[in-house]
């Protein structure tokens, strides 16, 4: 099997899992960022966004909104957590079946997911809208005026 991910869910490669449901799966990340980093998948194979049905998204909120409440009701003590998609290979993504990273926070643990992000400006917002206004209509996911 070729997806590490599609090996966890049936169960030829090792996973301390989280949570379970028919169609997802929650597991802690082998490479965590922090204590109970975990990645949440829908167990049918999808790639990235681009193939990933809004339902399936929308599954894999649910689980990942579940786990961050465990984390602040736990042991774990988070203060709060990062939710994260990475899209793509320039997104980070390095495992190419969709997941869902839970990352719990603690005020003050100085983990660093968006350092200087906020000094960050896009030079021409206008064109910037313009450009995804124009690619959301062409695809039929526009949204309503």
């Amino acid at each position: 099997m070729s997806c590490v991910f599609c090996a966890v869910v049936a169960g030829t490669a090792p996973a301390v899992k989280i949570l379970e449901d028919d169609d997802h799966l929650a597991f802690l990340d082998i490479r965590p960022f922090t204590r109970g980093h975990t990645l949440v998948i829908p167990k049918q194979h999808f790639v990235d966004l681009t193939d990933t049905p809004a339902a399936t998204l929308a599954g894999m909120i649910a689980v990942g909104q579940r786990i961050a409440q465990a984390a602040r009701a736990s042991g774990l003590h988070a203060d709060g957590n990062n939710l994260a998609i990475n899209d793509g290979r320039a997104a980070f993504q390095s495992v190419f079946h969709i997941h869902l990273h839970v990352v719990p926070r603690r005020d003050g643990d100085r983990l660093s997911f968006a350092k200087g992000l906020l000094v960050r400006r896009d030079p021409d917002r206008e064109t910037t809208g313009k450009i995804l206004r124009a690619a959301l209509a062409g695809s039929g996911t526009a949204p309503p005026d």
